[in-house]
Formats: C-alpha cells, structure tokens, sequence
C-alpha cells in the first residue's frame, strides 16, 4: 500500500505560492535593475552635457547655446532625481517581496515536515504491521510442527 498524504493539495498550493513569490520577487529586481541602468544612462548623459559645456565655454560660443546646454543640465539633474525616487521604491518593493517569499517558503517548510511527519509514522506503522504478520506465520508454524 503506497502512502497517501491526506493534505497533498495543501502542500502543493503552498509550493505554488512560493513559486509565485519567487516569480515576483524576480520581476522586482528586474524592475530595479532596469530602474538603475536608467539611472546610470541619465549620469552619462549629464557627463556629456557637462563635458559640452565646458567645450562650449573654452571656446567662447554663444551665450544662447550656452543657456540652451545649460538648461537640459538642469533637466537632467531633476531626471536624476526623480530616478532616484524610482530607485528607492523599487527597492522597497525588492524587500517587500523578499519578505513575502520568505514567508511563503517559511509555509511550505511547516508542511513539509508535516508531510515528512506523517510518511515517517506511516511507514513505521506498516514495518510494525509487517512484523505482527511475520510473527503470526511464525506461530502458526511453530503450532503445526507442535502438533
């Protein structure tokens, strides 16, 4: 007789659960490493800006492109900023569903002990069966060569 666990689906919905929560904790640190690839795409562009700048002063240009070059500087800085802003909630998201996951796995690991648990006095009880039916054919022997 193979053993049956009474709350098999329990213990498969909570393996599911921590998949999921894998799955979304993946997707969080997806999402903050595509947050921060920003963040350092903006930096370059601001190096540039400024490395234009500087050009632009050494060469005595116009003061309108001087103005112009340093108006997208200041668009950068609060693009910067607000990146950011972005970054630091990615990252709590990030930790959100790290606590989540750990919570699920934390689940998962109650029933499957519980499982074990139970496959272990499962199979203790079937030794224990097993060994009153060997000992019953022994003493029905025993009985018949008594005879």
């Amino acid at each position: 007789m193979k053993f049956r666990y009474v709350y098999q689906k329990v213990v498969d919905l909570k393996s599911n659960q921590k998949t999921q929560a894998e799955w979304m904790l993946s997707a969080a640190v997806g999402q903050l490493q595509a947050e921060q690839l920003s963040l350092e795409l903006l930096e370059e562009d601001k190096a540039r800006t400024l490395a234009a700048i500087q050009f632009e002063m050494e060469n005595k240009s116009s003061m309108v492109k001087l103005q112009e070059l340093q108006r997208y500087m200041d668009y950068l800085e609060n693009c910067i900023a607000i990146k950011l802003g972005d970054i630091r909630q990615a990252e709590v998201n990030v930790e959100k569903k790290k606590a989540v996951l750990n919570g699920k796995m934390l689940d998962e690991k109650v029933w499957l002990k519980a499982r074990d648990k139970a496959r272990h006095k499962y199979q203790h009880e079937m030794l224990l069966r097993e060994q009153n039916e060997l000992d019953e054919m022994a003493t029905v022997r025993f009985a018949m060569k008594a005879r």
